[in-house]
């Protein structure tokens, strides 16, 4: 990586150096970071950091690398304690000025890691979609469990949620 980092978000593709890489480090301040866990549904994010470089790749791509490092307090979906996590992520990323975005609804995506390469890689984007994907999807708070005591009737060994249809279906039908 270069030496000094630059911490801006976004970078001109037009003004990226082809024969170097272009490191990056974005940390954003706690505002910032209060801001994007309003927006994910988080309690809070007391660290995030993104760090890496954009560098050229075959076939006038650009490639960005790095790595993504958070702490964040999501509520536990038992109890909804604060239940906290750190976060580190490998970042790997190729935008390509020959690939380009599915236009129908269900269009068939074809490899996960090429994007369409627009005037602007935005940094900060990719920051933010990474700690999205990485988020826990059912953070549970140390010990929590669900109670499995619920007495709902479709929990019970053998009863058929429909086996009494046809009897009242009979009791209806005046003929």
């Amino acid at each position: 990586m270069s030496q000094n980092p630059r911490t801006q978000s976004r970078y001109r593709v037009a003004q990226l150096n082809p024969r170097q890489p272009t490191a990056f480090a974005l940390a954003p301040d706690a505002e910032a970071r209060a801001a994007i866990a309003a927006e994910l549904g988080l309690l809070s994010l007391p660290a995030l950091r993104f760090q890496g470089e954009i560098r050229p790749a075959p076939s006038e791509a650009w490639e960005v690398v790095g790595r993504m490092q958070a702490k964040i307090s999501q509520p536990c979906v038992v109890t909804l304690a604060p239940v906290k996590t750190s976060l580190d992520e490998e970042v790997h990323r190729v935008f390509s000025p020959h690939a380009t975005a599915p236009e129908a609804d269900e269009a068939e995506m074809g490899d996960e890691d090429l994007e369409p390469l627009g005037a602007v890689i935005d940094i900060e984007a990719i920051m933010i979609e990474t700690l999205t994907l990485a988020l826990p999807l059912y953070p549970r708070a140390e010990g929590a469990a669900l109670d499995s005591s619920d007495d709902t009737p479709f929990e019970e060994e053998g009863r058929k949620p429909f086996a009494g249809l046809a009897d009242l279906l009979k009791q209806r039908d005046p003929n």
